[in-house]
């Protein structure tokens, strides 16, 4: 080995041992007869003296070319420091050199390598390597291992059995656009990269398998976002003769486990509300509800009082803003201007003040008395000095708007506070959803949910309002994972292809051989999907995942670092039979 110790395990009970280090030059600072020189590997730093008297002169003399990054092996005697530092876990001591060696010289990083570094995202990114050797990042990898091992346990030791899938399989028409990959023996053919492993665990309940588990990597070419990358993880689950109670405990149980062993938080049993409560409640289906500000809808309230804007609309709703009351003008209407941006999309806002003497003020005073206005203070839940924002339009659009002024104020007033957890697990979503465009039902989940047993008979005479055996859960206002309960009957399997659109060759040619297995004996089952990427980051207190990523595409879907996707030779593009391809491109 080419060290005794890594550097942060020294201290002062190793006082006077002669020890051997390796790692990277983090800083060097030379007072001419004395050089201090920080030394960093994966477990800490360590300071090393080359004393002009102490030390050997050739080696006093070799550290003075010492530069940043470089790779060193050094041999010397532990010494206690006369100015310790308590931040440091070798802050007590340092090593006075007596040998150096240059294992490697470094050129100069193109930004500094420390806690806060002048590296801009796309140089740092470039430079993956160089980034990774930061303590911030490299924690967030450490703590990425942590919580993957202890789902790894978790899971194993609740007898799921851990099964590898093909990475290569065929494309689907249903859900994102694959990425796909030419077969270059089976000329003009091509193989698809899984968006999620969903027919195979289904095989494997198929196969008797009864409980499996994988942490697998999976592949959908959509938009990027914070949350969202071309490649990304998934703790991807199965069980077999399962209800959607027995999934939601034993998944609920391994967020609870999670969370205690990782962050030392013990959550209760998880609230559970159906997605139309989420959607009449918080405007969207993944509901943050550390904080209250839940909607009040104002419809019999404040309608046919005179007032158009409220008159000639389908919904108007409220959220109370706690302590808002106290806001200047300027500020409420740095609030309008906000849902005025195109991102947001609202016609505007209508206010209330809620006085801590009991009187109100606001933007509809002409309109509206304090009767009525208290009317409107218990719909939204709002108190003395707190203020109430009122939106109105076209249902659907006016709670998604509510809902991004919601999320702003929140993060705004810090009430999504990143060391607060609370989940929620979203049930009875819509089966279908009908697609005006192409005149087509597309599966809200996927085809393969079964709906809810009550709603069975509604998939011949009104398939809309049929919910599907299908649950969400979410953590911190952010879906972490989504599951259901899976057709396990063939003739139901093949009405929800119809309903799909799918011909009966269309749904023979793509998933004959799921159809094949439904006949050999399948046994109800169920599963979820948890993003590994999301709840590592929202665990880590971030909402933005490429942190906890190694290797992470930019939001432009590359890889700057290696610079992928790149063009194919012209000999590769014969041998794959895409010769056809517009040569000029490459």
């Amino acid at each position: 080995m080419l060290r005794t110790h890594h550097c942060g395990a020294l201290n002062e009970k190793h006082s006077n041992e002669e020890v051997t280090l390796s790692g990277w030059v983090q800083k060097v600072r030379n007072k001419g007869f004395i050089v201090w020189v920080d030394i960093r590997d994966r477990y800490g730093v360590t300071q090393l003296v080359f004393d002009e008297e102490r030390s050997p002169e050739w080696v006093f003399k070799k550290s003075l070319e010492l530069g940043r990054e470089d790779v060193i092996q050094i041999r010397g005697k532990v010494i206690e420091r006369e100015s310790k530092n308590p931040k440091m876990s070798s802050g007590g001591i340092e090593i006075l050199v007596g040998d150096l060696k240059v294992l490697n010289a470094a050129k100069t990083p193109p930004f500094t390598i420390e806690n806060e570094t002048d590296g801009g995202d796309e140089l740092r990114m470039q430079y993956r390597y160089l980034d990774l050797r930061r303590s911030p990042v490299r924690e967030n990898l450490i703590f990425r291992h942590k919580v993957t091992m202890a789902v790894r346990n978790f899971l194993s030791q609740a007898d799921f059995i851990d099964v590898e899938t093909p990475y290569l399989i065929k494309s689907t028409p249903e859900g994102a656009r694959d990425f796909v990959v030419p077969s270059r023996m089976n000329s003009g053919q091509f193989y698809a990269l899984p968006q999620s492993p969903q027919t195979f665990k289904q095989l494997l309940m198929i196969a008797g398998f009864d409980k499996y588990f994988q942490i697998v990597k999976c592949f959908r070419d959509e938009d990027l976002r914070a949350d969202r990358q071309p490649e990304f993880t998934q703790i991807d689950c199965e069980m077999t003769f399962v209800e959607q109670e027995d999934i939601l405990f034993q998944f609920e149980a391994m967020i609870q486990h999670l969370l205690k062993k990782i962050k030392g938080v013990e959550l209760g049993a998880f609230p559970r509300m159906t997605f139309t409560e989420a959607i009449q409640q918080y405007g969207n289906d993944k509901p943050d509800i550390r904080f209250g500000m839940a909607f009040g809808e104002l419809n019999e309230l404040a309608q046919n009082k005179g007032f158009n804007v409220f008159d000639s609309q389908e919904l108007v709703v409220g959220i109370a803003v706690p302590g808002g009351a106290s806001m200047s003008r300027k500020e409420i209407d740095a609030w309008i201007d906000l849902v005025k941006q195109p991102q947001i999309g609202a016609t505007g806002l209508v206010w209330v003040k809620c006085n801590e003497d009991g009187s109100y003020k606001s933007t509809v005073d002409k309109f509206f008395g304090a009767d009525d206005l208290t009317q409107w203070a218990e719909a939204t839940g709002a108190r003395a000095g707190d203020l109430i924002f009122v939106m109105a339009g076209a249902a659907h659009a006016t709670r998604k708007q509510l809902s991004a002024l919601r999320m702003e104020i929140a993060e705004q007033m810090g009430l999504r506070k990143a060391d607060e957890f609370a989940a929620v697990w979203v049930t009875d979503f819509p089966l279908l959803e009908w697609d005006e465009d192409n005149q087509r039902y597309h599966a809200m989940h996927h085809p393969f949910t079964a709906p809810k047993k009550e709603d069975m008979g509604l998939l011949d005479s009104d398939p809309v309002k049929a919910k599907a055996n299908a649950y969400d859960l979410v953590l911190n206002g952010n879906e972490i994972g989504g599951g259901s309960i899976r057709i396990h009957d063939k003739s139901l399997q093949e009405k929800m292809f119809n309903l799909l659109g799918f011909s009966e060759q269309e749904a023979k040619d793509q998933f004959g051989f799921l159809m094949d297995a439904l006949q050999f004996g399948a046994p109800p089952h169920g599963g979820i999907a948890l993003g590994l990427d999301r709840l590592v980051a929202i665990l880590g207190g971030s909402e933005i995942i490429r942190d906890f990523i190694a290797f992470p595409k930019n939001n432009g879907g590359r890889d700057v670092m290696i610079d992928a996707p790149a063009a194919l030779t012209l000999e590769q593009l014969e041998e794959l039979s895409l010769k056809t391809l517009n040569k000029k491109t490459f």
